[in-house]
């Protein structure tokens, strides 16, 4: 066996890796769980006269929810402000509004809490904020180089509670932000175990004002964490570091984050219809929220990887949505693609989606789970046929999509259970462009 790519590299890191390790925030999950928020600041050491950031958008404050936990809050004792103007898919400018904001209320040391409150766009906020304010500068020092200084994080700063409102980003326990450096018409990511969260609340009564077409979107992005968190590396594939504070965030498949991979798929791909086509049904809005998280669990540990690499380029070119942008490339790239890395494993996931795979080779296997991953988007009746259709993209927008992608997510790419080059990249954007005729 040739390893060729490695023979540089100094001994010791073609060690394999033998250690895994899974970092998480408290998690507090259920029914009206906003009614404990105060406890769990509490329990992480915030004292009953501190003065805390709300950080969330306008349409929450519209529709209710940020005077729910505000009202809370402040009848626990607490002082609390709100920041609402949080914006989609953040960018570097959004990010340095919401830190003038702090330093303007408070300074330079910030507020006693924050918390998150809203889809992945909000809590990114809040965790890029948080961190920033308590490590000095701004958001591009944390930035990997060259598009930022790539400095390290060294501090958390005070307690950070996430309170998501849709159930598929995973922001609420993700050790990421993600952000939209627009100069450059890309998306970055600032990477460190400070940025996580201290805990999340997870109250599935704030999901069900999410309309069907975010619902459906949100869901996808689930799906996919859950699917390739399932089917990335075994961590002991990959190479061990000497450090272990150099191990990576995204450090590849466990037999923990299996089981949730396996969990979530069942949850997410059973309940998904019902949660789009009547958003009253509590039960099913709990199973997507349960479902979303232990997909976040399993893919932002072991490793988001090809599908999350390319939808950063073109959602930062075309402002789509994030997930979205994930269900019109799964096919072409988690299943397609990446099903001749182990197809033995990819059938397994076609049976957890339901396709009886009875008699079927492991290639026959993937193929139905294409089709049936591709019948489930297209039962819920709000999602586009593929990115021609969500975002006009045509064959001549490929090459620079995929060159992009290859050129700035490599740390997702890192992750991908099968070796892939730009050439490979724009192939599977040409079959993305279309996943059924409209």
């Amino acid at each position: 066996m040739s390893y060729e790519r490695s023979v540089s590299a100094p001994s010791h890191e073609l060690s394999p890796e033998t250690v895994w390790h899974i970092q998480m925030p408290q998690i507090r999950f259920g029914r009206d769980a906003t009614d404990e928020l105060a406890f769990q600041l509490h329990d992480l050491g915030v004292d009953e006269d501190a003065h805390g950031l709300v950080i969330t958008d306008g349409n929450l404050v519209d529709i209710g929810h940020v005077e729910r936990v505000q009202t809370h809050l402040e009848d626990a004792g607490f002082a609390v402000d709100v920041y609402d103007e949080s914006e989609r898919e953040p960018s570097i400018a959004a990010i340095e509004n919401c830190l003038d904001f702090v330093h303007d209320e408070k300074g330079e040391a910030g507020y006693d809490f924050y918390v998150g409150l809203g889809g992945g766009s909000c809590m990114d906020t809040a965790k890029t904020t948080r961190a920033v304010i308590a490590n000095g500068g701004g958001p591009l020092d944390y930035i990997a180089e060259p598009t930022g200084e790539g400095e390290p994080l060294t501090e958390s700063g005070p307690p950070l509670v996430l309170m998501p409102t849709t159930a598929g980003t995973g922001a609420e326990i993700s050790p990421v932000s993600i952000l939209s450096v627009e100069e450059k018409e890309i998306k970055e990511g600032i990477s460190s175990n400070h940025v996580r969260a201290d805990a999340a609340v997870l109250d599935p009564t704030l999901t069900t004002t999410l309309p069907p077409e975010l619902t459906a979107k949100t869901a996808m992005d689930a799906l996919g964490h859950a699917m390739e968190g399932y089917t990335t590396h075994e961590y002991d594939s990959l190479l061990r570091p000497t450090d272990p504070a150099e191990r990576p965030v995204y450090a590849g498949r466990t037999p923990l984050t299996e089981m949730f991979s396996e969990k979530a798929i069942d949850l997410l791909s059973n309940n998904v219809r019902k949660a789009v086509h009547n958003g009253d049904d509590l039960e099913a809005r709990e199973n997507m929220l349960q479902g979303a998280l232990f997909g976040a669990i399993a893919g932002l540990t072991a490793g988001a990887s090809l599908c999350h690499a390319m939808a950063y380029p073109v959602g930062n070119k075309y402002h789509t949505y994030h997930g979205e942008t994930i269900a019109m490339l799964t096919p072409a790239s988690t299943i397609d693609y990446n099903s001749a890395s182990d197809p033995k494993r990819f059938a397994s996931l076609a049976r957890r989606f339901g396709v009886d795979t009875t008699g079927m080779t492991p290639g026959e296997a993937a193929d139905a789970l294409k089709g049936e991953y591709v019948q489930l988007q297209r039962d819920l009746n709000v999602l586009p046929s593929g990115l021609n259709e969500l975002a006009g993209i045509t064959e001549d927008d490929v090459d620079w999509l995929a060159k992009q992608t290859v050129e700035t997510q490599a740390r997702l790419l890192r992750c991908n259970p099968r070796p892939v080059v730009e050439e490979d990249v724009h192939d599977i954007f040409v079959d993305a462009l279309h996943n059924w005729e409209p």
